[in-house]
């Protein structure tokens, strides 16, 4: 069938120029974002020869001395990249099981409010933490966690001990996470209710002239409708899963919490760049990081594929 249908298909150049005629103002629309990836996402991948040179800015990419894989020899054999490795999983795995599934329930429950005014004041109240500042953010959540603050009170009074939570090391990834979804989780629900939206209405009216109920519709239309919207936001989240954020990791931690703190990211910012300037050795360490995204993403969009028909590509 596949084949008789690319049997009578134009070639890929016509269809394009023909789309290209139809759709003009598209086009000129996605050009800035084109623009975008090739200046900030393509160009730069050019510098990662700087992960097999001891990379010196005075000689640049072309004088300085090729080490080969020396960089990466280096991180595997440190101390540190077990836990730094482990640590990048553990936060980012957190995320995804409590964050992701947190986020698709606000936007069901969202989409259930019949009353515009309030239903758009919850919007905006669960979108505003996303628009904050990392610094402000952090800022918060040091004072609301050091001793004294509100959520070392909350927490001393069903443990019976009051201290500063974020100088133990056993507290940092969940309030890492937990702070995570508070910034997040009414801004994610933009894709969900966009994608709910595009729902025929017509479905859920025969739903109910056959007696389902609002529970019933949510589960057996509205669910199944933003099923691949949310398998793709899956994918691309697991795509990321050893980019963990190093700003509000650098900005919450301390040396007493390293041993669940400290990810890839915030420990090429503090070995590779704000202690030794050692570009190379951080372009190596970004090197593996990307790699295994790439693996990730693509391992996930192959078990997507096979298991709900939804892929990237």
């Amino acid at each position: 069938m596949k084949k008789e249908i690319k049997k009578y298909q134009k070639p890929f150049k016509e269809r394009v120029v023909r789309d290209f005629k139809m759709n003009k103002a598209v086009y000129f629309m996605l050009l800035p974002v084109i623009v975008y990836f090739v200046v900030y996402h393509y160009v730069p991948m050019a510098g990662l020869i700087a992960a097999f040179q001891d990379y010196k800015i005075k000689l640049g990419y072309f004088h300085s001395h090729f080490v080969g894989l020396k960089h990466f020899k280096r991180f595997f054999e440190s101390i540190y990249a077990w836990r730094l490795i482990k640590n990048t999983f553990l936060i980012s795995i957190k995320d995804i099981v409590w964050s992701y599934p947190l986020t698709i329930g606000f936007a069901l429950l969202l989409n259930e409010v019949r009353n515009k005014g309030y239903k758009k004041f919850v919007q905006t109240v669960s979108y505003l933490p996303h628009f904050i500042s990392m610094v402000v953010v952090c800022g918060l959540v040091m004072d609301f966690c050091k001793k004294g603050g509100i959520l070392s009170i909350i927490v001393s009074f069903f443990t019976g001990t009051e201290s500063s939570l974020l100088s133990e090391a056993a507290n940092f990834q969940g309030i890492f996470v937990g702070t995570g979804i508070w910034q997040g989780i009414g801004y994610g629900t933009i894709v969900y209710l966009s994608a709910i939206s595009g729902i025929s209405p017509e479905l859920y009216e025969a739903a109910k002239v056959d007696g389902a109920g609002r529970l019933k519709q949510t589960w057996h239309i509205t669910l199944p409708g933003i099923l691949p919207t949310v398998v793709i936001m899956l994918i691309l989240r697991v795509g990321s899963i050893m980019s963990v954020s190093y700003q509000k990791i650098i900005l919450l931690y301390s040396p007493a919490v390293y041993e669940t703190a400290d990810v890839i990211s915030s420990y090429v910012y503090r070995v590779g760049i704000a202690e030794g300037a050692e570009y190379g050795f951080s372009s190596a360490v970004g090197l593996f990081q990307s790699v295994v995204n790439l693996a990730l993403i693509i391992i996930a969009n192959k078990i997507s594929a096979k298991i709900t028909e939804t892929s990237l590509w």
